[in-house]
């Protein structure tokens, strides 16, 4: 057994030694597939597909990787990569070249496996897709999974029909019956019913098995000709059913170790017109028996226990079986090798004849002799007919048919009588009629064992020397002419053998066997005395024909002999191509025709008829190449009358010169066995054959010995190419060096330079820092300075308030004015005050913007060093320089903002300070407007009391002078606020000296802030009457 790993390639040999299958297992190659990374690992090959042809398959793996094998070119090709996995193939399509692959994805993907192309994409299901059934025509394609099922049609790639079905009843398998027109649905419920393919129209439905027999069925298949359905489940039973009669006619028991059957496939054998008896049972176990569905007898089987298969696929014409294994791997089976004990043909009977009871015989019974001899007529009376069946026994070498009577019931003479009245045989009936004149016994089992040997190596490269256009063709022409071969070897050295056969191979190229069989009997009958003289040309056969033609032509043979033409020039090319090149398909046919209904000496009276016949233009050439050309192309010749030209020339030739004197009447190739041809000279065949393979061992040896010097001066060659790259890649190491070198010496340059300007930076914020810290402590001190200077002023206006007592009208006109001006200096203040705070907090914002810009170009140009340094591969040096630089930035952001903190600390702190000292003023504005409520209460009373005395003291100036006293005293004490100010004011004496200094300032500010507040109180008052006139308006 030989083993194949595809690895990483692409495409390649599919087995490198010829295959010899042994018998016991019949595997041709196993095939794994196994990657080369860096954790090899097995690739799992899932589903395979014959194409129609049976000689390639297609196979898919778990990764989506999907390889076409050649088992005849032994090739195999990697064609698509879906990267996912496939879980259904088809390769049996119209177009050979495409195939369809059910995806993970549940899509289906149609691909060309020449191009390699997507050539459409097919979308619908919804659950993955688990077959895929092609119509025979390959027009039609139905894909099922296990909720619906769908139909294609695969010319325009368009979804026809949708088989909807409940949830509850699932889908088993919908597939086409083979070579028919009809669908068939098998469900899960056991029910299966039949569909016209075109309307859809259901035909039947098949009936419940027996209860007693009941399982349920998971597989199918279904023989070749559509008539009979094996269906299998969870059971070691097989239920076969008759699908013309739609009953269940058989029901077959596997071995007692089937517990469970997971495949079905019938065996197709190309010569049962379809009624396949060989059915494939793929069990649990891993083990697919082949059993005879008559004789319910086990055939073969294949697989183990320990190499347990998976699933397995039967080629079209039952040569090969592909087998994937359960450990992930692909076996090809050759059928043959596993069959070669059944085939082998029985061992001879002997049976004995009894003589007849003796008894008188009537006139009437059937009346048998057996005779060693000749065979006697038995007589027949004259008033009844009597039929006679003569048994003859087979004589030593010699084999003789019936005069007249052919197998299948046909009569040679009745035959000979319609061909000469309508010139051919019906087409419809020619291959029939042939094979029934040839006597051909079909022995199937020796032409395979001629097959399975393999191409002749004289025919290897037969394509060189006759290039034909069909590679079919080509194919079917090189294992005939191997087969023949094979049969016998001086057809190996037959040079003209492709000639002969081609006409028949491309006639028959559907069915190699009678290829095979009717160019063997052709040669055996027709061909007679043709290789006596090999290597050269039949010179007995050639001097019949030149007897013949000397006798019915003689001015003709004497025209040939004055140019020194002989018969090979005017026979030999009209024998070894059979007339294939002088002759149309048509002609041809009928030629051959009558070439097989009679004599053998027919072929050679033809070629007598055919330079008779072409007399004219023969005598009126006179070059050798004339005549060349003449034999070896058609010709404007009836070759009706060709044909009436044979058979006078049969009539009226002498019996000393006739050929058919000379030739041996027909004989049929024998049954079982081809017979041995030897009618040759078998030592000059062997010398050829000693002498062509001392050629081809000097050839190899001379090959050897060029492939040795190839190879030495392909490693001279390498050597210099290698040496040659050495020193260019030195060379271009050394000038990489140098740009390196320049390279580095530039950075270094650059990195210097931005070390200066971030120096610069530095210095730069550094100064920055500086200014700001300034004018941060001027406008701190400024603060101070102006806020002790408002306290001196507001002490100052408390104590020119307090010292104003000439007039206490307008001492309380000035204390209302100096109250409204003292506000009006606060609301100015806190005015003043929260500008500053906005402009030292905007100044703060463009100063950290600023800062923070610089910051971020210097931390670009750093990051920019960074990776021009980083690309350079700088030494660990530059690396420690880069990190001080990066620690020095980030010392310095870490100052900056430790003093940005700072500075907003000192903000948060004078702005808590101003708070204070704003709700300290408030209190004591609200203690000065009491004051100054009670001063005016008390001045209004004073004024009251000293009015009222002064109207008394007019009245009676003497009367209760003393009780006046005592109320003004009583009435001072009712005033204590107003004294406690008086006395508190003369308490403070360094208040008098305030004012003392500051008498000057204020003798040049009073004017103005006694027009300030006049202004200020004229602004109030009309507000407040505005005020007051606005809810009038509202409420009229």
């Amino acid at each position: 057994m030989q083993s194949t790993d595809l690895g990483n390639k692409e495409s390649g040999k599919i087995w490198h030694r010829k295959p010899s299958p042994a018998t016991r297992d019949g595997i041709i190659v196993n095939i794994i597939h196994n990657t080369s990374d860096y954790h090899p690992k097995v690739l799992r090959f899932l589903n395979v597909a014959f194409d129609g042809t049976g000689d390639c398959l297609i196979a898919g793996d778990h990764q989506g990787n999907i390889y076409v094998f050649d088992l005849y070119g032994n090739r195999f090709n990697l064609v698509q990569r879906t990267a996912q996995a496939c879980t259904a193939l088809a390769f049996n399509l119209r177009r050979k070249s495409e195939f369809l692959v059910a995806l993970a994805d549940y899509s289906i993907k149609c691909f060309d496996t020449v191009t390699k192309e997507l050539v459409s994409w097919m979308r619908g299901h919804e659950s993955s897709v688990f077959s895929i059934s092609v119509h025979a025509s390959g027009k039609y394609a139905i894909t099922t999974s296990s909720d619906t099922a769908q139909l294609w049609d695969l010319d325009t790639f368009q979804r026809k029909r949708k088989l909807n079905i409940r949830q509850s009843v699932g889908i088993q398998k919908v597939f086409f019956l083979p070579l028919s027109n009809t669908i068939l649905s098998c469900f899960k419920d056991n029910s299966i019913f039949a569909w016209e393919c075109d309307t859809l129209f259901c035909k039947y439905q098949l009936p419940a098995p027996p209860e007693s027999s009941s399982i349920l069925y998971k597989v199918f298949a279904v023989t070749r000709d559509g008539r009979i359905l094996a269906a299998g489940g969870k059971s070691n039973h097989l239920h076969l059913w008759c699908l013309e009669a739609r009953q269940l006619f058989r029901i077959i028991q596997m071995p007692t170790k089937v517990r469970a059957i997971r495949h079905l496939e019938f065996l197709p054998d190309s010569f049962d017109a379809g009624s396949n008896q060989v059915l494939g049972v793929l069990s649990q176990d891993g083990i697919m028996r082949f059993i005879n569905i008559q004789t319910c007898k086990l055939l073969f089987e294949i697989g183990s226990l320990d190499q347990g298969i998976s699933s397995s696929v039967i080629s079209p014409h039952g040569r090969y079986i592909a087998s994937i294994m359960e450990n992930g791997s692909l076996n090809v089976y050759s059928v043959q090798a596993l069959t070669q004990e059944i085939n082998k043909p029985p061992l001879p009977l002997v049976k004995v004849i009894e003589d007849l009871p003796k008894k008188k015989l009537s006139s009437s019974d059937l009346k048998m002799k057996v005779t060693s001899g000749r065979v006697q007529q038995p007589a027949k009376p004259r008033g009844s007919k009597i039929q006679t069946r003569i048994l003859k026994q087979d004589l030593t070498g010699d084999f003789e048919s019936k005069k007249n009577e052919l197998p299948d019931g046909l009569n040679k003479k009745r035959l000979q009588i319609l061909l000469k009245g309508y010139g051919e045989y019906p087409t419809k009936y020619r291959m029939f009629i042939w094979r029934s004149l040839l006597q051909l016994p079909e022995n199937h089992t020796a032409f395979s064992s001629l097959i399975d040997k393999g191409t002749h190596v004289t025919f290897l490269n037969l394509q060189k020397k006759y290039p034909i256009k069909s590679r079919k063709l080509l194919r079917v022409l090189q294992r005939t002419l191997s087969a023949l071969a094979h049969w016998s070897v001086i057809f190996s050295d037959t040079p003209y053998l492709p000639l002969l056969a081609f006409p028949f191979v491309k006639l028959f190229q559907n069915n190699q066997l009678i290829c095979f069989e009717v160019i063997a009997t052709l040669i055996i009958n027709w061909c007679q005395h043709w290789f006596e003289y090999f290597p050269n040309p039949p010179i007995n056969i050639l001097s019949m024909i030149e007897n013949v033609l000397a006798f019915h032509d003689k001015e003709l043979l004497q025209h040939f002999i004055d140019h020194d033409i002989t018969s090979q020039l005017y026979a030999w090319p009209l024998l070894e191509t059979v007339f294939s090149e002088v002759l149309t398909r048509e002609e041809w046919l009928k030629l051959f025709d009558n070439i097989f209904s009679n004599h053998p000496s027919f072929l050679l009276m033809t070629v007598v008829a055919y330079n008779i016949c072409s007399r004219v233009p023969l005598l009126n050439c006179n070059l050798k190449d004339d005549f060349e050309f003449f034999f070896h192309h058609r010709n404007n010749l009836d070759i009706n009358v060709v044909i009436r030209q044979v058979y006078h020339l049969m009539e009226t030739t002498p019996t000393d010169i006739h050929p058919d004197s000379m030739l041996n009447v027909f004989v049929a190739l024998t049954k079982g066995q081809y017979p041995v041809f030897n009618q040759y000279p078998k030592f000059i065949v062997d010398y050829q054959t000693q002498e062509r393979e001392r050629i081809r061992n000097d050839e190899l040896d001379y090959l050897r010995e060029r492939q040795t010097v190839e190879d030495m001066q392909a490693e001279v060659d390498q050597q210099r190419v290698e040496d040659e790259a050495w020193c260019q890649k030195q060379e271009l190491l050394r000038k990489a060096e140098e740009t390196r070198r320049e390279m580095l010496l530039q950075e270094e340059e650059k990195i210097i330079q931005q070390r200066q300007r971030l120096a610069a930076v530095k210095r730069e914020l550094q100064v920055k820092e500086m200014h700001l810290q300034d004018a941060a402590r001027r406008r701190f001190l400024k603060l101070q300075q102006d806020q002790q200077e408002m306290e001196l002023r507001r002490l100052d206006d408390e104590i020119g308030r307090k010292n104003l007592t000439e007039n206490q009208a307008a001492v309380a006109k000035e204390m209302r004015a100096d109250a409204d001006a003292y506000r009006r200096k606060v609301d100015l203040e806190e005015h003043m005050f929260h500008k500053l705070i906005e402009v030292g907090e905007t100044q703060s914002q463009k100063t950290q913007k600023v800062i923070k810009e610089n910051l971020a170009k210097a931390e670009q140009a750093c990051l920019n060093t960074d990776w021009q340094i980083q690309s350079l591969h700088k030494q660990k040096c530059d690396d420690l320089q880069r990190n001080k630089c990066y620690q020095e930035v980030a010392k310095l952001l870490r100052e900056n903002r430790r003093k940005e903190i700072e500075i907003l600390n000192a903000m948060v702190e004078q702005e808590a300070k101003k708070w204070k000292e704003a709700e300290g003023k408030e209190f004591c504005l609200r203690s000065a407007k009491k004051a100054s409520a009670l001063s005016d209460a008390s001045r209004k009373w004073f004024l009251k009391q000293e009015i009222n005395a002064a109207v008394e003291h007019a009245e009676n100036p003497r009367h209760k002078e003393e009780p006046r006293f005592q109320n003004e005293q009583e009435d001072a004490s009712c005033l204590p606020r107003t004294s406690h100010l008086n006395d508190s004011s003369e308490m403070h004496p360094s208040t008098q000296i305030s004012l003392n200094r500051r008498a000057v300032e204020w003798d040049t500010t009073e004017q103005n802030l006694i027009q300030k507040v006049r202004n200020l109180r004229q602004r109030l008052t009309a507000q407040a009457r505005h005020r007051c006139q606005t809810p009038h308006l509202l409420a009229a």
